[in-house]
């Protein structure tokens, strides 16, 4: 991406929440990598981070969360939480439940959309390769959708998405009108993810948006271990609640 240089610098960095002899569970705050990827190495990851906070090499990342995503971030500290929690992720048996600001105000307080996922497909207003939609031949996805607050035509929305569809909060959101605020791919701004991607983070950009990453964060996360229901929450993550307190 030629405009590297123009994203924005985390101003955060990983917080432990939760330190557990079997695993961690860390505040990965925005624009932060879950772990290294290549070509991006401008861009700091949490995985590398706390390797070398910790002096724990073992360290593995049983999920991921997106780089504009905020939250509860887990990583496993040996070979053999990282195997249960394969099996935990296979089996459906972690709840994570997401905050996230949108545009609009719903006509309800809770909802729950059952509309299969796919490609959109280039074509049309679409120019966006991983832009997912609701599509008669799409794979399941399900999400619960409830009303945490409204303020000045934006919503504040509890996310619960039952499945792990590729973007499957973002493109539900987006199929029920109801864009999230600073998002590049399903925002109100159908050009703002090519624009992004030719000359990065700018204040122009951001100005358009609101944001200068997606109004996502990861609230709680919740799974079955050694007997009883862990569960760990981050609060809402600074920039999305000073936006939020601004409007």
């Amino acid at each position: 991406m030629p405009a590297r240089a123009s994203l924005l610098p985390p101003t955060e960095k990983p917080r432990v929440l939760v330190e557990h002899p079997d695993f961690y569970v860390i505040h990965k705050p925005a624009l932060w990598l879950t772990h290294p990827v290549r070509a991006r190495v401008d861009v700091p990851d949490v995985l590398g981070f706390m390797r070398a906070e910790t002096g724990e090499p073992g360290l593995a990342p049983p999920h991921r969360l997106d780089r504009e995503t905020s939250g509860t971030q887990l990583l496993s500290r040996d070979t053999d939480a990282a195997r249960r929690f394969f099996t935990l992720f296979k089996e459906h048996l972690v709840g994570k439940t997401y905050q996230t600001i949108v545009h609009g105000s719903p006509g309800w307080e809770r909802t729950t959309l059952d509309a299969p996922l796919g490609d959109l497909g280039l074509g049309g207003a679409n120019r966006i390769v991983i832009r997912q939609a609701v599509v008669p031949d799409g794979r399941p996805a399900v999400t619960d959708f409830g009303v945490l607050e409204r303020r000045g035509g934006f919503t504040l929305l509890e996310a619960y998405p039952r499945s792990g569809r590729l973007h499957q909060i973002r493109a539900h959101l987006w199929h029920l009108g109801l864009p999230m605020v600073g998002d590049k791919i399903y925002g109100r701004d159908p050009q703002a993810f090519l624009d992004f991607m030719e000359q990065g983070q700018t204040p122009e950009l951001t100005a358009r948006l609101l944001l200068p990453r997606q109004a996502l964060h990861a609230a709680r996360i919740a799974f079955p271990w050694g007997g009883t229901q862990f569960a760990a929450e981050a609060p809402l993550a600074p920039d999305l609640r000073d936006f939020w307190e601004g409007l």
